[in-house]
């Protein structure tokens, strides 16, 4: 019997591993997880980006040289992060080479303080890109309203784009859409090829849940409606997708080499311990789609994950769902756009976590160094 993380290659599902860290990279395992567990692509953020620099003395010796250069903290983060980004593109660039530039990529964010800035987050998005100079790079940008520019903008420049934090369907639209108007710029500039440029609308799952489960526990509601809302909200996404890039305005770019913009399946651990814990992965398998994996997510499914089609099934299911949530008073609008506000609040306050450690760990090895 096959692994069932490598069954999923063959419903048009991509592994990507939601983790980094220098000590990954050094000691081989990410090479292993390429060639045992069919991870082909990787994704960071703030968070990944504070617990790998704070428990770890493996960037103290580059923090010491940045510092000797009279890098703040900011400036500092960018030196780490970049570093680290580079190595994973260079190994996961055979598989961006083999894949015909499908997968093999490596996410690297945009900061968070700038979510709400539109040309900040573009000319981040363009200074990082050139910074790491790594052809299977993609700039993670959030789906908020000061986003949304900004994602046509750097795709229209050449750079591909991960949309990070999308959690409604009405957000995901507008994602989709900004990346076919930015390919469309693309195209009259004649600046690249279409079929250079790949980008994914991460949507995630199981916060959906957990903020739904709360307000129905505190409405008394009953047991059937508890878990669904996460996996039918991500359905829902799928058929707007199928229905998105079946218009002739996306034909006329598919004739000129351009790729879906893959929807890719974010927050996909179990946070409640009565559901299964590989739920998230196995009722959303499907072509065009891709699922990046904490570590202990990669692990169970590896273990003991069913690898079938399950993404396009039950998208009436869905829709019945969302009116029976509404009928006990929870929108599944205002469920999103709260899961929003506080995504951006939480990848904020773990940047600020991250550069307060990095200060601290500057102030250290200075005060070693003399």
């Amino acid at each position: 019997m096959g692994n069932p993380l490598q069954e999923l290659q063959k419903y048009g599902q991509s592994v990507w591993y939601d983790n980094v860290s220098r000590s990954l990279i050094k000691d081989g395992s990410f090479t292993r997880m390429i060639q045992e567990q069919a991870v082909v692509g990787v994704t960071s953020n703030p968070t990944i980006f504070e617990k790998a620099i704070s428990s770890s003395a493996e960037y103290d010796e580059q923090i010491l040289h940045a510092a000797s250069e009279g890098k703040d903290a900011a400036g500092i983060f960018d030196e780490l992060a970049i570093k680290d980004i580079q190595d994973v593109a260079d190994i996961f660039r055979p598989v961006y080479d083999e894949s015909n530039s499908l997968d093999g990529y490596v996410s690297l964010e945009v900061s968070p303080t700038l979510a709400n800035d539109t040309e900040g987050t573009k000319k981040s998005a363009v200074y990082y890109y050139t910074r790491v100079d790594r052809p299977n790079l993609m700039i993670k940008i959030p789906a908020t309203p000061a986003g949304i520019p900004a994602i046509t903008a750097t795709i229209g420049a050449g750079i591909n784009v991960n949309v990070t934090l999308i959690f409604s369907l009405d957000s995901y639209k507008q994602v989709a859409y900004a990346y076919i108007e930015g390919l469309e710029e693309l195209s009259k500039s004649g600046k690249k090829n279409l079929s250079e440029i790949s980008s994914v609308a991460s949507f995630f799952v199981s916060r959906v849940d957990s903020l739904v489960d709360k307000l129905l526990e505190q409405k008394d509601a009953p047991a059937e409606l508890f878990g669904k809302a996460g996996i039918g909200n991500s359905r829902l996404a799928y058929e707007m997708s199928e229905q998105i890039y079946s218009t002739e305005r996306w034909k006329n770019l598919e004739a000129q080499g351009a790729r879906k913009q893959r929807l890719l399946w974010a927050s996909t651990s179990t946070k409640n311990p009565a559901y299964r814990d590989v739920i998230y992965v196995e009722q959303l398998i499907g072509r065009d789609t891709v699922n990046t994996m904490p570590p202990q997510t990669v692990v169970a499914f590896g273990d003991h994950g069913v690898a079938s089609e399950t993404v396009n099934k039950g998208y009436e299911e869905a829709k019945a769902h969302v009116k029976a949530l509404e009928t006990y008073g929870v929108s599944i609008d205002e469920v999103t756009a709260q899961l929003l506000a506080e995504g951006v609040k939480s990848f904020s306050d773990s940047f600020e976590t991250l550069l307060a450690g990095v200060e601290a760990k500057r102030q250290l090895v200075l005060a070693n160094k003399g």
